[in-house]
């Protein structure tokens, strides 16, 4: 009897054990397959052919948690003392993830427009050229693109660019305003010794919009951007450098300030796809978690600055073995917004239109908005 035949004979048995066989393993793997294929045994799974599996009923795991986010809105209508048409709410968590129940507010994307025609790569200096020399159009074109908000970055402020004055910063915020009806992020250049003036007349001159002041930190005067927003009754975005024990810090001293945590928004910092965005991942789950388990420091809404996937030189450098830049900025850009959104992000600052596009479709079809196909868990083990 050959082997096919002796094979053919276990057809029905459950399992065949050789005994004191000495046999080169390899070769038999192989045999044994070619002949329970040729005899019509039971197919074995893992050499080429796949079994046939029943359909897997999964139950998603739900859990309670003491904690919540609070809830920051962004923007004020007229009945509130404002002039936008619509407001932005953020955070309201109670639970980590959608499918638990306890998410109220879908994650928002606003649109980085500045004040100075920056450098910026092609990719996206093509998008809005025609407009980049005039912040408000800028501003009117970013919302027709699908933003939710308008970041306006005050990068003129800067001594090292063009120097120019709180009040002309003020000046630039009311033409914003006045362009667009979705509410404001209102940043400065980054200047320590500059910011808090310039967010302090800004706050001034958006007296009531509920605008988000961006940002107070650790190395500038943070006691008196805290001040405009309660005097002008606006939001402050408190940032840190990827430390979470820094960012509760620094949301401690701003509730010593007078801020409530229905007047901040965090940014722990927004590493780019290759440089840090694991770390990013870990950064704002935790902050999420530890603000689902009570931490009342860290019981605020995360802003993250995804337009950081454009200081990555995958996303730009002119390199044909890369592919075209035109596609690897919108993809770097997508797939850190992407991260960031499944971490725990609620308002994401991103410039690309694509990408905005991509990610806002990302959060619509997390939330039911948008119809996503049917998936079949099976389909993960025999594809």
């Amino acid at each position: 009897m050959n082997l096919e035949e002796l094979l053919a004979s276990f057809v029905d048995a459950d399992e065949i054990e050789l005994e004191n066989v000495s046999i080169d393993t390899e070769e038999l793997i192989l045999k044994v397959q070619q002949a329970l294929i040729a005899s019509g045994a039971p197919r074995v799974a893992g050499v080429g052919v796949q079994p046939e599996l029943a359909p897997l009923e999964y139950t998603v795991p739900i859990r309670e948690y003491k904690g919540s986010v609070a809830e920051v809105q962004l923007g004020a209508t007229k009945s509130e003392g404002g002039t936008r048409k619509k407001v932005v709410k953020l955070g309201g968590q109670k639970s980590l993830y959608w499918f638990e129940g306890g998410i109220v507010n879908r994650p928002v994307v606003t649109f980085d427009v500045f004040d100075v025609a920056p450098s910026l790569p092609r990719a996206i200096r093509e998008h809005v050229e025609d407009v980049w020399h005039d912040p408000a159009e800028w501003a009117k074109k970013a919302v027709k693109m699908g933003a939710d908000l308008v970041t306006i970055h005050l990068t003129s402020t800067d001594p090292n660019n063009q120097d120019s004055s709180p009040r002309e910063a003020a000046k630039t915020v009311e033409d914003v305003l006045q362009a667009v009806s979705v509410p404001l992020v209102i940043g400065g250049s980054g200047t320590p010794e500059k910011d808090p003036l310039v967010l302090e007349k800004c706050a001034e001159a958006a007296e009531g919009e509920r605008c988000l002041l961006a940002s107070a930190n650790l190395d500038l005067d943070y006691k008196k951007i805290a001040k405009a927003a309660i005097k002008y009754k606006h939001n402050v975005l408190s940032w840190t450098s990827m430390n979470i024990n820094d960012q509760k810090s620094l949301n401690r001293l701003l509730f010593d300030e007078g801020l409530t945590q229905d007047q901040i928004v965090q940014d722990p910092t927004t590493g780019a796809l290759g440089y840090g965005l694991d770390y990013t991942y870990s950064i704002i789950e935790r902050m999420k978690i530890g603000a689902l388990k009570g931490d009342e420091e860290l019981q605020m809404p995360i802003s993250c600055g995804v337009t950081n996937a454009w200081g990555a030189r995958e996303s730009w450098l002119n390199n044909d073995a890369w592919g075209p830049r035109e596609h690897r900025g919108p993809l770097w850009e997508i797939m850190t917004g992407t991260a960031v959104l499944m971490a725990g992000a609620d308002i994401m600052m991103m410039l690309h239109p694509l990408a905005v596009k991509t990610v806002k479709d990302i959060v619509l079809s997390m939330t039911g908005e948008k119809k996503s196909r049917k998936i079949r868990y099976e389909d993960w083990l025999t594809v």
